[in-house]
């Protein structure tokens, strides 16, 4: 099982999502940036508000693909310490890592959002997308600073994922939907025809095109909480 690219994996994985659709009290966030073409079919098949959700990946120095580590919107870090201390990575480098994709993500956040905040999440369910999951310490990240905003329920969803990610994840998020999770899975473009690199523009076009997110008090009178 292969993708043509990642709209096409969007809509495949909203098959497995249907659930979900046409509830009021599901959001969709994709992980930028290649997460957010297959979080915009999701969002558009299931009815759902989309936004964008910010994490980072803490390369390994000299092996960016490499992830050690990642870091997420709220002040999260989560660290692979195993790796780290395999490759002898000193502690100052990997904070130098961290200082430095820090200040790519508040950069995003300033052109994604310019200044609008996430939407309102608590006691909602969101389903966190991402293009594919590798190691996983990203996505991890995602799950772990978005427990803090105490929704009802994080589903994580991906296209294709490493076996042994997929099932780990299930111990930080309340569920996992993958459409494919090979043991040899080697990397998430190799299940692509069209992997691209998805840009800035891109983003914000997505998530703009999807419609505005509807506002914290919003979500909170349509709940029947009070505000």
């Amino acid at each position: 099982m292969r993708f043509l690219d990642r709209a096409d994996a969007g809509r495949q994985l909203a098959e497995k999502l249907t659930g979900f659709g046409g509830r009021s009290d599901v959001v969709v966030l994709g992980l930028p940036r290649g997460g957010l073409p297959v979080a915009f079919e999701v969002a558009r098949e299931l009815g759902a508000p989309l936004d964008v959700f910010l994490v980072r990946k803490l390369g390994v120095p000299g092996h960016p693909e490499l992830a050690m580590g990642a870091i997420a919107e709220g002040g999260v870090e989560v660290l692979n310490d195993e790796l780290i201390r395999d490759l002898g990575i000193p502690q100052k480098m990997v904070q130098e890592v961290a200082v430095r994709e820090r200040m790519e993500l508040d950069r995003r956040d300033t052109l994604y959002r310019g200044g609008r905040p996430l939407p309102a999440v608590r006691g909602r369910i969101v389903i966190l997308v991402d293009d594919g999951l590798a190691t996983g310490s990203t996505m991890q990240a995602a799950v772990t600073a978005l427990r803090r905003l105490e929704p009802a329920r994080i589903v994580v969803a991906a296209p294709v994922g490493a076996h042994e990610t997929c099932e780990r994840l299930g111990q930080f998020a309340n569920e996992v939907v993958c459409l494919i999770a090979p043991q040899q899975f080697q990397a998430v473009g190799l299940w692509y025809d069209a992997f691209t690199q998805t840009t800035d523009d891109e983003v914000k076009r997505l998530v703009g095109s999807a419609g505005p997110p509807e506002s914290a008090t919003s979500l909170l009178i349509h709940n029947g909480d009070e505000a």
